[in-house]
């Protein structure tokens, strides 16, 4: 037998505070009693705090928190010119300073999150920063001037290194201080740090020309070290033996997510599972809303949740319990365990990063890949988004069709098709 204990525990975290008798029919979960608030119309990013809809539920945003620009130089070679020896030079530069495009753990750029945030982050600086992942190893080291006086020269090539922070934004309802509620965009999980840059400019330098401060071009001028008795002393036409200052920095490596070992597949049944899991009693569909279709968990290990029509012969596979709930700053964690295969909603950790991974079910485990956030309306609507914990990904579908795979997404599906009915059975 089951403890009802932790069952009235968790239904009343799901029972909305402030429902009417009438709206609190509408489901156990009683999750929206209001119209939501409008969106705004801008073409602003969003920021915490801005109003959100139901469609916005299913979606995520990323937005610019702090940000820092430094000239740096990525190429250099010291180069000294004699009477006889001016004109356009042509040198083939040494790499000081790697710069590669990066946003938190993901070097690709390849998922919308990832672009989004970079595209934020130009709007943010000013700047036309690279949007997807480069390196300026990647640029030619040649650099061709022409010189008119002798001299020490530095040839370089240095870009505007742009870094900073990100947050992640989710739409979840918030009570305001009349005690009513509405959508808002939240800070979510999610944030984490950026790096990118500018167009590679390139040119010459002496230790005598005047230069604007803080400039890419001074930051060559520094490397010259021009008060050093090497940059004084005479030296044949062609290279100088590089400084301490001018050898090459070490690249800065990307940190390698710390990812646990898988845990061991438990052997336990089905149902001694879910009851270790502390489940709530009452089982849900997450359906479309205002269509048949909802989340089908498959029979076959190798397949995945599909969108498919609730009947007498959906076994179960329809029927999901909320298990080992939480509640933190009004958004629920919780694993998703169906009914009618007794395994717990997960993405694949070989997937884990893959745009549009198909969502799986496996045995039950302490595992964040099994853990989902789940953003809701206001009181008295029924309306939720869903988002793994792990990959920070919102759960959706490509087109509303019968076996259409239930699949991740980084930022959600704007269209609102990442917005779901959770309603009791």
């Amino acid at each position: 037998m089951r403890s009802t204990g932790p069952v009235r525990r968790i239904g009343r975290l799901l029972m909305a505070t402030t429902a009417t008798a009438a709206a609190g029919a509408v489901t156990a979960l009683s999750l929206a009693a209001s119209p939501a608030a409008a969106a705004p119309t801008g073409t602003t990013a969003a920021r915490p705090g801005d109003a959100c809809t139901a469609a916005d539920l299913g979606t995520r945003h990323p937005y610019v928190k702090t940000t820092e620009v430094s000239p740096t130089i990525t190429h250099f070679k010291g180069w000294y010119v004699t009477e006889g020896t001016t004109g356009q030079q042509t040198v083939s530069t040494d790499t000081t300073t790697v710069i590669s495009v990066s946003v938190g753990l993901n070097d690709t750029i390849e998922t919308s999150f990832a672009v989004e945030a970079l595209s934020n982050v130009k709007a943010t600086v000013g700047l036309d920063v690279k949007l997807e992942y480069t390196s300026t190893s990647e640029e030619s080291n040649s650099v061709t001037w022409n010189l008119t006086q002798p001299g020490y020269y530095g040839f370089y090539k240095g870009t505007k290194k742009v870094t900073g922070t990100y947050g992640s934004l989710n739409c979840n309802r918030a009570q305001q201080d009349d005690g009513s509620w509405a959508l808002e965009w939240t800070e979510g999980p999610g944030s984490g740090s950026f790096t990118t840059f500018t167009t590679l400019e390139e040119g010459a330098v002496r230790c005598q020309d005047g230069v604007p401060a803080d400039s890419i071009m001074a930051k060559a001028q520094a490397l010259l070290d021009c008060g050093s008795a090497a940059a004084k002393a005479d030296h044949p036409a062609g290279a100088v033996a590089p400084t301490a200052q001018q050898k090459p920095d070490r690249p800065a490596l990307h940190p390698t997510p710390t990812t646990s070992t898988p845990a061991e597949q438990p052997t336990a049944t089905a149902h001694s599972t879910r009851a270790a899991l502390d489940c709530s009693a009452e089982a849900y569909k997450i359906a479309v809303p205002g269509k048949p279709l909802s989340w089908g968990a498959p029979l076959l290990a190798d397949d995945g949740v599909r969108l498919r029509p609730s009947s007498i012969f959906s076994a179960h596979l329809d029927n999901w319990r909320l298990c080992k709930v939480t509640e933190q700053d009004g958004v629920l964690e919780a694993s998703l365990w169906n009914w009618g295969n007794g395994g717990c909603a997960t993405i694949a950790e070989q997937n884990a990063s893959t745009e549009r991974a198909v969502l799986m079910t496996v045995p039950c485990a302490e595992d964040d890949l099994q853990r989902f956030y789940v953003y809701r309306d206001v009181p008295g609507s029924s309306k939720i988004g869903v988002q793994n914990k792990y990959t920070g990904s919102m759960m959706g579908y490509d087109r509303y069709a019968d076996g259409e795979f239930i699949r991740q997404y980084s930022s959600g599906r704007q269209d609102g098709t990442g917005t779901f009915d959770l309603t009791a059975v």
